[in-house]
This record gives C-alpha cells, structure tokens and sequence, in this order.
C-alpha cells in the first residue's frame, strides 16, 4: 500500500517542551481512536520516506494531542518531525453513523445534476461537520456545494454524487457548465 492509499488524520504542528513530546494538528473526526497508546501512525515529512512511529503516551492539550512516542526522546527528535503528516491504513477506519462519510470517499466522485447534468468531481471537502461543503472542480470554475441529505445523495460505491440544489445554487459560483 502507498502513502497516498493511507488517511491523513495529523500533521506534527511542533516539538512540545525537552522530552520529545510533539503536538499535532488534527485531520479526523475521531481523535481518541486515532491517538492512543500503542498506535501506529505511519509519518512522513515532505520528500522524505514514511516510517512507523508508536504512541507510547498521549494526553490532549486545547483540544489538541500532545504525542509522546517510541524513538523519539529528545527535543531535536521532536523538532526534525514538524510538518510531518500522520497516516493510517484504510482498514484502521472507525465505523461512520448512515450518512456520514470519510472525506476520502467523496474526494475523486463524479458530481452530477438530478437531470443528468455534469457538474465535475470532488476536488475536496471542507468545513466541519456543522457545515460541510464540497469543493467541485467544475469545467470552468469550481463549484461549492453543501453536503446536506436534502441537496446531496451519495453512492461512494459507484463514486457518484447525484445534487438537487436549490434554485440558484450552483448559478452563485459563476458559469459552471461545459461549453
């Protein structure tokens, strides 16, 4: 499996005090499950290799996870692991509740009219669950759409998103259409 097959669920913000601490800035909805003791992440700094990293302890700090892990035992260590991302294998995914999706999964999906008009694909998903959105890269511009049962249905099997959006919706991000 690649890196590019793994989930981001962090990213190493900095070192934290003298002992090799680090302190991450989270990409996931599930944290605890995530940043646990006796975890492993996959990490990996832009243009280096990814390498296995153990949680040996964490604790959260302002909503966020303060890391203490294996090989990792001095402030320099912490320090040479800032911006790298955290990953984890696909099959390390916590069950989502009917309706919830990874954003993984709606990344890449084909994004069309209910009348069969095509929109574009999912270039990315943002927001948080209060107010998701998804970022459509449409033909001529990109499109914002939000995520909500009553505007979206998604089959993340076919990799399709079929939108019924209010009338002017899709007309706010300027001319979206192919030519």
């Amino acid at each position: 499996m690649g890196w590019d097959d793994l989930i981001l669920v962090g990213v190493v913000a900095r070192a934290h005090g003298n002992r090799g601490e680090v302190i991450v800035n989270l990409e996931t909805d599930f944290p605890e499950l995530r940043f646990r003791p006796s975890a492993t992440l996959q990490a990996a700094r832009p243009g280096h290799a990814p390498r296995p990293l153990r949680i040996r302890a964490v604790r959260f700090h302002q909503g966020r996870p303060v890391l203490t892990l294996e090989g990792v035992e001095s402030m320099d260590d912490a320090e040479a692991l800032a911006g790298a991302e955290l990953r984890v294998p696909p099959d390390d995914q916590a069950a989502l509740p009917p309706g919830s999706y990874y954003h993984h999964q709606l990344v890449g999906c084909e994004v069309v009219t209910e009348a069969g008009e095509r929109v574009g694909r999912v270039a990315a998903v943002e927001g948080d669950a209060a107010a998701t959105r998804l970022s459509v890269r449409g033909a001529r511009s990109e499109v914002l759409i939000p995520l909500a049962d009553a505007i979206c249905r998604v089959d993340v099997a076919a990799r399709r998103i079929v939108v019924t959006p209010p009338p002017g919706l899709l007309e706010l991000n300027g001319d979206w259409r192919e030519s």
